[in-house]
């Protein structure tokens, strides 16, 4: 049976990216992103994804450090800030980013919100980061269809990962197609929604059917749609617990019930009227 541990796809360079992560959005630098990432670790946890903006990497590096796991079997993401963008600007947010993360070489570098007119400068060091061997792998974060095409448009290296609000009340279809299409890999943010979908009545029916928790029957829905999770708590036994959905499978009915639940609902910002 495949575990937290082991289950990872493949990115199109060939890097492999684990399924399922853990995000530390809003976990306070210091002891709770501490705690948070090494229970994560502990758990068989090997992806950790931060940000600039969530001023945090550096409890997640000590965390990295203090976990006893070597850097290489882990897989760091972090993003670069809309203050950031600019060629020159990436080049040393990326350098700070490093250096708070404590490691020779970030696993997965994204763009962390399409800022207008300035993003497809900020792609080019992503490019440059990438040549030079100190990211493993480069992509984007809240980008539609059109922001894809626009960027790919000029692009030397297409985004290998897309990481998107994605969850039941925003089953983005067409971007999820989109993005298989040309073999960029849909990440899910806010994959169980905010508390609402862990108390939705189908939610409910299909985990007590499986003998499942609400969120490891939405991060089951994510994989088997093929969309990397990166669920955030700072709660032990649940980061335990989201790990466990390798040991059952929603069938078709369950698929289709979970997707009806779509009303294209946002709990953050559509990127085309994000306040940049």
């Amino acid at each position: 049976m495949e575990t937290i541990s082991s289950s990872v796809v493949t990115l199109t360079n060939g890097i492999e990216m684990p399924w399922i992560g853990l995000g530390v959005y809003q976990a306070e630098e210091g002891k709770e992103v501490e705690t948070a990432v090494k229970t994560a670790i502990d758990a068989g946890y090997r992806s950790i994804d931060t940000a600039t903006l969530y001023g945090n990497e550096e409890g997640v590096g000590k965390a990295i450090k203090d976990s006893g796991v070597s850097e290489r079997e882990l897989f760091i993401t972090t993003k670069v800030w809309n203050d950031d963008h600019g060629f020159d600007n990436t080049l040393a947010a990326f350098e700070k980013s490093r250096r708070k993360l404590g490691v020779e070489q970030i696993d997965l570098y994204l763009i962390h919100w399409p800022v207008p007119g300035l993003y497809k400068e900020t792609w080019r060091a992503l490019e440059e980061l990438y040549k030079e061997g100190k990211v493993r792998a480069i992509g984007v974060s809240n980008f539609m269809q059109h922001h894809l095409e626009d960027l790919i448009k000029d692009a030397e290296i297409n985004p290998m990962v897309n990481q998107v609000e994605f969850h039941p009340r925003l089953y983005q279809k067409d971007l999820q197609q989109y993005c298989q299409n040309h073999h960029i890999q849909l990440e899910a943010w806010r994959p169980l929604g905010k508390g609402d979908l862990l108390n939705h009545e189908v939610v409910t029916r299909i985990a007590d059917k499986h003998g499942k928790t609400p969120a490891q029957v939405l991060i089951r829905w994510c994989y088997e749609n093929k969309v990397v999770t990166i669920p955030k708590s700072v709660t032990p036994e649940r980061i335990r617990s989201n790990a466990r959905i390798f040991d059952f499978s929603l069938d078709s009915e369950d698929m289709e019930a979970i997707s009806s639940i779509n009303e294209n609902k946002r709990y953050g910002y559509h990127p085309d009227e994000f306040p940049y």
